[in-house]
């Protein structure tokens, strides 16, 4: 039985990453910094699921866990790096400096850090799947952006070049690339807990779910090992990429 370990398990495309491949006979650790959300979907997922709660930008912590992973949770087979977080819409002349390192700190920083320790363990043994969840915004610039969709860039390029060191091992990496997807706290953490603006994203649009994304990574690690996914872009019918603009003299 394969062991995936998925980072912000506690709600979004994380925790509905962790249901499906428990549904799928995996064993799952899901990590994430709520331990009172874990612990309610350990109650759920039962056995084959070991919540672990930790902040991926607290490397010390995240070190100290890994160690003390009960055997039946070892060796890590699987790693879906999906911890991450947009803050801020603001244009980068007025964006607040500090989002900015949170954004730095969690969708780069802590990413690369968990692949780090993690990834020996696979070269070792021949074998294993890192999943990283990118983003449009990496591809895609957009107003209010910046940043984010730099981090978002990083982790595509990370990936490319993880793809690259990794030739010639049996280590799959694969980047998933979401567009506007709803049912989650990602706007709503966006607009620093503005629930009514994080809604008006959504409205009125058929976006993709926390369930969409879960069922992609559920064929992702079902492919054959020989098969290698290098990146999977996804954006709901209602979303595409606009062009580019041009703001005329006035």
């Amino acid at each position: 039985m394969n062991i995936a370990l998925v980072t912000g398990a506690s709600s979004g495309f994380g925790q509905a990453i962790c249901r499906k491949l428990i549904a799928d006979g995996y064993k799952v650790i899901g990590a994430a910094r709520r331990s009172d959300k874990l612990q309610k979907l350990a109650d759920q997922l039962g056995d084959n699921f070991l919540p672990l709660t930790f902040d991926v930008t607290k490397k010390d912590a995240v070190e100290t866990i890994l160690l003390q992973l009960p055997k039946e949770f070892q060796p890590i087979d699987i790693l879906i790096n999906n911890a991450g977080l947009a803050l801020g819409l603001e244009p980068a002349y007025e964006a607040n400096y500090n989002d900015w390192e949170t954004m730095i700190q969690t969708n780069i920083i802590g990413l690369i850090h968990l692949t780090h320790q993690i990834l020996p363990s696979m070269v070792e043994r021949n074998y294993g799947y890192i999943i990283n969840l990118g983003s449009v915004a990496g591809t895609y610039a957009y107003k209010g952006g910046n940043v984010y969709g730099a981090s978002k860039a990083f982790v595509k390029q990370f990936s490319a070049n993880l793809r690259t060191d990794l030739l010639g091992k049996r280590i799959r990496v694969t980047n998933i690339e979401p567009g506007l997807c709803g049912g989650t706290e990602f706007s709503n953490i966006r607009f620093h807990g503005n629930d009514e603006q994080a809604a008006t994203v959504y409205k009125d649009v058929d976006y993709v779910t926390p369930e969409d994304i879960a069922n992609t990574v559920s064929w992702l690690v079902n492919t054959p090992n020989h098969f290698n996914v290098n990146s999977i872009e996804i954006m709901p019918v209602a979303q595409a990429s606009a062009g580019l603009s041009v703001c005329k003299q006035v």
